[in-house]
C-alpha cells in the first residue's frame, strides 16, 4: 500500500492544471504542537541584537549580510512594523518576529524530522523527483496586527535551477483564513513561465526586470486548517496580505529542488554546493 502522502492521479492532475494543491491533515496535531513548542523555545533563547527586518515590498534585506548568511544559520527577522519611532519594539519579541530561517531543516532536530520525513519524501517521489534536496526552510509567524504583506511572486525567481524544479511546501501550523493572512494564488499561472529572476553577482543583488502588476481579481484564497499542507509549483504566482486581525498565522515553509538532472544557478541569492 502506498504511503498516505503519495499523490493520487486526481491530485496530480489538479496540481498540474492549477500549480498548487492543498493536502488536508498532512501533519498530526502532535507534530504541529511539537514544531510550535520548539519555535517558542528558539524565540525565547533569541536575545535580539543579531537580527534584521524582513520586507518583500522594498527587499531591504538584500543589502544585508545577515540575510545572506541566514542560508546556513537559524536567523531571526523582525516584522517591518514591529518598531516604534524610538527604535524600540512596540510589543514583546515573540509578537514581533516576521520569520526564522533559513536552515531550520539542517540545524534543528524537530524541523529536520519533518523536512526529511517519509511523508515529505513520498510526496516528492509522486512528483517525479529523483533526488530532492531541501534548499531552505522558514518558520513564518504572520503576527497579529502587524504581520507583513508578501507581494505577488514566484519561488523560481529566487531559487532558480536549470531546468526549473523548485517546489514549495507550506504547512499551516495554525488555521489560515482570509482574515489573518492566508495564501492567495492565481490558478494556472505557472503555465505562463517565469516572469523574472533575482540575480546575485559581484555588484550585489538585483532583479533582471520589474515585477508585473497583477489583477487581484485573478487570485483565489487558499484557506486551510492547522496541519494542512499547500504544495506550490515554482512558477505559480502567489501572495499573502497583511494580517490586521488579532490572530497569528504560523506556518512552516520548505523549498525543495531536484539535484539530479538539473543545475543550481550560481546567480541565486544563496549558494549551495
Amino acid at each position: 500500500m502506498p504511503p498516505a502522502s503519495s499523490l493520487t492521479a486526481d491530485q496530480l492532475s489538479f496540481f498540474e492544471a492549477n500549480g498548487y494543491l492543498v493536502m488536508d491533515s498532512f501533519s498530526s496535531v502532535e507534530e504541529v504542537r511539537e514544531m510550535r513548542d520548539r519555535m517558542a523555545e528558539l524565540v525565547a533563547g533569541f536575545d535580539g541584537p543579531n537580527s534584521a527586518v524582513f520586507s518583500t515590498k522594498d527587499h531591504r534585506q538584500l543589502k544585508d549580510d545577515y540575510f545572506f548568511k541566514s542560508a546556513e544559520n537559524i536567523s531571526f527577522f523582525f516584522e517591518e512594523k514591529a518598531f516604534g519611532d524610538d527604535g524600540c519594539l512596540k510589543q514583546p519579541k515573540e509578537l514581533s518576529i516576521n520569520k526564522v530561517g533559513h536552515a531550520l531543516h539542517e540545524l534543528d532536530p524537530v524541523f529536520k524530522k519533518f523536512s526529511f520525513s517519509e511523508s515529505v519524501a513520498s510526496l516528492f517521489s509522486s512528483l517525479g523527483y529523483k533526488r530532492p534536496a531541501v534548499i531552505q526552510s522558514m518558520y513564518i509567524f504572520k503576527q497579529p496586527g502587524i504581520g507583513g504583506e508578501v507581494v505577488p511572486h514566484q519561488d523560481n525567481t529566487f531559487l532558480y535551477t536549470e531546468p526549473r524544479t523548485c517546489t514549495g511546501l507550506w504547512l499551516a501550523l495554525e488555521d489560515a483564513t482570509i482574515n489573518n493572512g492566508c495564501l492567495w494564488a492565481i490558478p494556472g499561472s505557472h503555465k505562463k513561465g517565469l516572469v523574472r529572476r533575482m540575480i546575485r553577482d559581484e555588484n550585489g543583488t538585483h532583479f533582471d526586470r520589474p515585477s508585473p502588476v497583477y489583477d487581484q481579481k485573478e487570485f483565489v484564497p487558499l484557506e486551510v486548517k492547522s496541519g494542512d499542507l499547500v504544495v506550490i509549483q515554482g512558477d505559480l504566482i502567489h501572495q499573502s496580505f497583511e494580517n490586521l486581525s488579532p490572530a497569528s498565522r504560523h506556518a512552516l515553509s520548505l523549498h525543495v529542488v531536484d539535484t539530479e538532472g538539473c543545475e543550481w544557478s550560481k546567480d541565486n541569492w544563496s549558494w549551495h554546493n
